[in-house]
């Protein structure tokens, strides 16, 4: 699929995924308020139809529980960023750990890509 296929929303989301750094993640919900449009479920849908050709490891739940179907993919991604990782309790189905929210979420500040890259509506 081209960019002139793309929703002009669709192409903003993918545009915000782009610019959050290696082993840092922003939520659906923080994604949507950067924009200043949409929520949490328009960004999720944005991701799961158009999310392929960005890092979309990196937009995640608010609660750091990793992607349904997509975990180990997910989790090979983060090991390899160094995006801090809460271990599984052992009776965590599955033993799979949660994204660290407190210290992984990002908000477009320091060590990322060019916040005036970005058009605030």
């Amino acid at each position: 699929m081209s960019a002139e296929d793309l929703p002009e929303y669709a192409e903003r989301v993918l545009e915000v995924a782009e610019l959050i750094p290696p082993g840092r993640v922003m939520t659906y919900g923080d994604v949507a308020e950067w924009l200043g449009e949409g929520g949490p479920r328009q960004v999720g849908r944005v991701m799961a139809l158009y999310g392929g050709a960005v890092p979309w490891w990196r937009v995640v739940r608010a609660d750091g529980q990793l992607l349904p179907g997509h975990e180990l993919r997910a989790l090979g991604h983060y090991r390899e960023e160094a995006t801090p990782l809460r271990e599984a309790a052992r009776t965590a189905e599955g033993h799979l750990p949660r994204l660290d929210m407190r210290r992984a979420r990002w908000d477009g500040g320091e060590g990322g890509g060019s916040a005036s890259a970005m058009t605030h509506s």
